[in-house]
């Protein structure tokens, strides 16, 4: 197996190490927002947020439907702070109306991942499912190891030379 084929993998099973993510959004005035958030992923990696009506990030995605969203190793496990594993996304977003065969579909999978605390969350009024629609990436596993994220459903992985504009 080459070092793409493990690389390849190693990205295919990366989203699993994590609970939340980071995310970051931008306000109708142009503020930067970020945060965490939990989730759960579908096959397709498309990821889903239920957050709070109250929240910056849900007046930014109503007004810019578009998010950043981040996962990164634990600073603890990390072989070097400045070559840190991670994956990116950049993501359409679209609100999954309450009530819906899928908001009933995600609720179960956020239930069955997170317990007895989604009920409560389903009760109240305010909060919203996001579904984040990956549209490109980046997955970095060390120092001159990065690579964008492209194909039918994310699934290429395509090495970045630094010695060339990309």
């Amino acid at each position: 197996m080459n070092q793409l084929e493990i690389t390849q993998l190693e990205y295919e099973k990366f989203p699993d190490k994590f609970v939340s993510l980071f995310i970051a959004t931008v306000s109708k005035e142009g503020l930067p927002h970020a945060s965490y958030i939990p989730f759960v992923m579908d096959k397709a990696k498309n990821t889903y947020i239920f957050v709070s009506g109250l929240s910056a990030h849900t007046h930014d995605l109503y007004h810019l439907p578009k998010a950043s969203i981040l996962f990164a190793e634990e600073d603890s496990q990390t072989a070097h702070i400045f070559a840190r594993r991670r994956l990116v996304f950049e993501c359409n977003t679209v609100l999954i109306l309450r009530d819906t065969q899928e908001w009933f579909q995600i609720t179960g999978d956020f239930e069955q991942r997170f317990g007895e605390i989604i009920r409560k969350i389903i009760s109240l009024p305010d909060f919203r499912i996001f579904k984040l629609i990956p549209y490109t990436g980046k997955f970095i596993t060390g120092f001159g190891a990065a690579y964008r994220i492209c194909g039918d459903n994310l699934r290429q992985l395509i090495h970045v030379d630094p010695t060339k504009d990309n």
